[in-house]
């Protein structure tokens, strides 16, 4: 019998203090290709949501301008623990407060998904939602509270 494999989707999203092309984002966007470069580079990196700017802004997965989204895949959970609390993503992402309003509710959810399966950005939201309604559990996790991956 073949076993199957799992890789960690993840859905982060943000609402934006301002409209991204406003002088006071770009830091945050000067940032988006170096940040998204070094994911693609990192040990456990599988996919990542993008457009033809190279990156996820202006993906709408609500109706919200200001409201941004990024989806990505991992090997483990390990894997995207350490990209984003080690190195220069863990710099940007102690900026968060300059760039986004605090949100009512997670930002950010995790799950299971089979090896080679590509998330969408309407999953990933249902997995917010779904955390937020219900608490981390097998369907959305989080860091904090992490479950684990199927056997």
């Amino acid at each position: 019998m073949t076993s199957r494999a799992f890789h960690l989707a993840q859905i982060n999203i943000g609402r934006l203090n301002a409209p991204v092309d406003d002088p006071s984002l770009v830091a945050f966007m000067a940032a988006l290709d170096p940040v998204n470069t070094l994911a693609e580079q990192s040990p456990g990196f599988v996919w990542r949501l993008k457009d033809e700017s190279g990156h996820a802004t202006y993906i709408r997965a609500y109706d919200d301008p200001q409201m941004i989204v990024n989806v990505t895949v991992w090997e483990s959970l390990e894997a995207l623990r350490d990209f984003t609390y080690l190195g220069v993503h863990k710099g940007v992402l102690g900026r968060r407060n300059e760039w986004f309003e605090k949100l009512d509710g997670p930002y950010m959810a995790l799950w299971w998904i089979d090896a080679g399966a590509v998330p969408t950005t309407g999953e990933g939201v249902a997995r917010i939602d779904h955390l937020a309604r219900h608490g981390p559990g097998e369907h959305a996790f989080t860091f904090a509270q992490p479950f684990p991956r199927p056997a």
